[in-house]
């Protein structure tokens, strides 16, 4: 039933997405040996529904894309439902309305049926012809996944057309429900025998939970290549032929093996998470099944569901979990994304840790692996230094009492637990800073701000993705002193960043922060040692000129807001006084919608000009990400340096950039494969119809003169401060929001008197 239209726009998909790039086997460089799968070969990779991470599930277009960025035997799934006539279609679900516009194309009303015992209201399949699902469009049943490709129209699809109009490699039935149907005089049992033999069609697998079915089939495939394989659902659920619960089933696989040459289980199955989302033990499964000779696929991979705290976030590293650890792999994965196992079994598993570079970007922390520990502290750092991070970074804050210290924020509010203290009366609004309230680090002691506890960021809450709550208030914050003996005991260093910001309103206030900031590097004896390099970072440039010429440490200029582009004489000014320069990842691949909308020239001027380019920020939660990176921290940073050609990664997750510039398929030349190739920007919002397309974005400014020069810092003001002890609270500010200093130095030896006596008598 695939219409001309959906073949012409599957091809489009293809042509724009991947159209330079050569496919090539996933299992190309593996040693089969390493592999300890059943058969010794690498696991497959089996494209649920296509790729239904993006495209609606079971549509042409998302079968088509799982073949260009899957490896090249993907296999394609097709969950098997039959239609009032007996013709069998590939769709997810008995129901028809959650995955389809059938709704808008009948007026009828749902009907209940039972379904395994249960009462299920709906619109199924057995109530409609062929003919009938002729006019009926395939829609995206995920409603956290993006609709916008709902408009291409992508018709519901037989198996025998999904078959011969696509020819995978691999072809994998999967039949739900074979019980339901018979209950309406409807045969799976006949429809799988009708596919078989149809010489124009090749059936690799056939999987059902039902074990009544299996048994049915199984002698009719026992001399043939087609495998048949049990499904096993949630371990309370009940088996409707056997009555017994999936868990009782688990302990009898010499029972199973006499009907299926392998199982399916979910994920849970094999490693299981507990009540956090934290990985347990694993399991025998696989290794049961293994010794009795079956083989094991897991389930329910998706990029785009919070998986376990302990992958932070990276869907590479779940599936390395399950084909590389070391005591076994499962034969095979079932995913709605599937470029990720892609990458995962070609390119990243057996690498192992301390495997050579084969990318030369450079990786720099975000306030140490602030995705995994509070940033800043002493455990981000130690986390971001076993994670194999280049240079690590500390972003210098001044307390009260003038001693710099490494803190993601001025603002104490957005890293530490403050508001429930006895300092939240400290809240004040300082333009110069920002716009919102906040209590501020100059504002408190050293000691003070020890006595806090550290809070971790989760920038994409929002959403309610959180960072790793069992350690949300883990660790201890640094003095620049001891972030700089710890980085320098570091051999795996290649040098640490210092980022100053709100120099001039510091130096108003009378902490002279650059002053702080070279003194407390050359008592580390960073002014004399080659060994480690240092960077220095601020969006002032009067920061840097301060810095330039009295040392011989990379200046590094960032540009805070999203450009388009920088005028020639900009960025000749801006080597006046760096040699890097650090912009956002829109400022690549500017963004409409969550879809790139195209790539601009910035880096490659910039690069023109000697300037290195460093991108900031890189986040594994895949909200964090554009559509056009499949959910995918991997494929992101993929994009950024083979696509755009960037020095360096600013990262909260040092480690999936680390692992990312070790794989094996980075130096394959014009043999890396699809799933290690650069996103195309902007091809999949070429394939957005007009009626779902977003409003196109006003473009993003250009980077003038005026946005980089700017006046020398002022000189450190003095200022005679009255210490607040520890723990009470701080005089008022002043109307302006900066805190109260002298006019002048020549203070009335009266109004002194008079200020010392207020003071004791109160």
């Amino acid at each position: 039933m695939g219409s001309l239209r959906g073949i012409s726009i599957a091809i489009f998909v293809v042509q724009a997405l991947l159209a330079s790039v050569a496919l090539v086997s996933a299992q190309g460089s593996a040693t089969p040996s390493r592999w300890q799968t059943l058969s010794g070969e690498a696991p497959v990779v089996i494209a649920r529904g296509g790729f239904s991470g993006i495209f609606s599930d079971s549509s042409f277009g998302a079968y088509s894309l799982a073949l260009e960025t899957g490896p090249s035997d993907v296999i394609l799934w097709c969950d098997v439902q039959l239609t009032k006539d007996g013709a069998g279609i590939c769709f997810p679900d008995l129901k028809l309305d959650n995955n389809s516009n059938i709704a808008t194309i009948f007026s009828d009303k749902p009907v209940t049926y039972l379904v395994n015992g249960v009462s299920t209201k709906g619109l199924f399949s057995i109530d409609y012809t062929l003919k009938d699902l002729g006019s009926v469009y395939l829609s995206q049943g995920i409603y956290s996944r993006t609709n916008k490709f709902d408009g291409n129209n992508y018709q519901i699809m037989t198996v025998q057309d999904t078959y011969t109009q696509l020819k995978p490699l691999g072809f994998w039935l999967n039949i739900q429900h074979d019980a339901f149907y018979a209950a309406h005089n409807l045969s799976m049992r006949s429809f799988v025998l009708s596919v078989t033999r149809n010489a124009k069609v090749t059936v690799d697998y056939i999987s059902s939970p039902e074990v009544a079915f299996l048994r049915n089939i199984a002698p009719i495939f026992r001399r043939s290549s087609t495998k048949v394989v049990f499904l096993f659902l949630g371990r309370k659920d009940v088996e409707p032929s056997t009555n017994q619960t999936y868990d009782s089933l688990l302990t009898n696989l010499t029972f199973i093996k006499t009907f299926a040459a392998g199982i399916i289980v979910p994920k849970c199955y094999i490693w299981p998470v507990d009540g956090a989302l934290y990985l347990q033990p694993s399991t025998s499964i696989v290794l049961d099944a293994h010794k009795e000779g079956l083989e094991v696929f897991a389930s329910d991979f998706y990029n785009d569901v919070p998986f376990s705290f302990n992958y932070s976030y990276d869907p590479v590293a779940e599936y390395l979990q399950f084909v590389d650890n070391g005591k076994f792999s499962v034969d095979g994965v079932l995913t709605d994304f599937p470029i990720t196992p892609a990458a995962a079994i070609d390119c990243f598993a057996h690498i192992g840790k301390n495997a050579s570079k084969q990318a030369d970007l450079l990786v720099i922390s975000n306030n140490g692996a602030s995705g995994d520990y509070p940033g800043c502290t002493n455990m981000a750092y130690s986390k971001a230094i076993q994670d194999g991070v280049d240079v690590l970074d500390c972003p210098v804050q001044m307390t009260k009492d003038g001693i710099p210290i490494c803190l993601g924020s001025i603002n104490l509010i957005e890293s530490t637990d403050i508001v429930r203290t006895g300092f939240s009366n400290l809240t004040t609004t300082v333009p110069e800073i920002m716009q919102s309230s906040g209590i501020f680090t100059y504002n408190l002691s050293w000691s003070d701000i020890k006595s806090l506890k550290p809070v971790i960021s989760s920038p994409q809450s929002q959403y309610k993705l959180f960072r790793n709550p069992k350690f949300q208030n883990a660790g201890k914050y640094l003095q620049l002193s001891e972030f700089l003996r710890m980085a320098n005991t570091t051999s795996s260093l290649n040098g640490v960043l210092i980022s100053i910001e709100n120099a001039a309103y510091l130096a108003k206030q009378g902490f002279g922060v650059t002053d702080a900031v070279l003194k407390a590097l050359n008592e580390a004896g960073y002014d004399k040692q080659t060994t480690q390099k240092v960077m220095i970072q601020s969006s002032s440039s009067s920061v840097l000129m301060k810095f330039k010429g009295k040392t011989n440490y990379q200046l590094v200029y960032k540009i805070d807001e999203d450009i388009g582009g920088a005028q020639s004489s900009t960025i000749d000014d801006i080597k006046r006084f760096a040699s890097a320069v650090v912009i956002s990842k829109d400022s690549v691949f500017p963004e409409n919608s969550a879809f790139l909308a195209g790539v601009t020239d910035v880096v490659s001027r910039l690069q023109a000009a000697n300037l290195s380019v460093l991108v900031q920020t890189f986040r594994n939660e895949f909200t964090s990400q554009a559509w056009d990176f499949f959910s995918d921290a991997t494929v992101e940073i993929n994009s950024f340096y083979v696509g755009a050609g960037i020095n360096g990664v600013i990262t909260d997750f040092p480690k999936t950039s680390d692992r990312y510039r070790r794989n094996r398929c980075l130096k394959r030349g014009n043999k890396i494969p699809t799933y290690m190739s650069p996103v195309p920007p902007g091809s999949l919002l070429q394939l957005v119809t007009t009626d779902y397309l977003p409003p196109a974005e006003a473009p993003k400014p250009y980077l003038t003169e005026s946005d980089v020069v700017e006046p020398p810092l002022p000189p450190v003001a003095k200022t005679t401060s009255i210490s607040t002890p520890s723990g009470t609270v701080a005089a008022a500010p002043a109307p302006n929001g900066q805190p109260k200093v002298a006019a002048s130095i020549i203070v009335p030896l009266m109004a002194m008197l008079l200020a010392m006596y207020y003071r004791f008598e109160i």
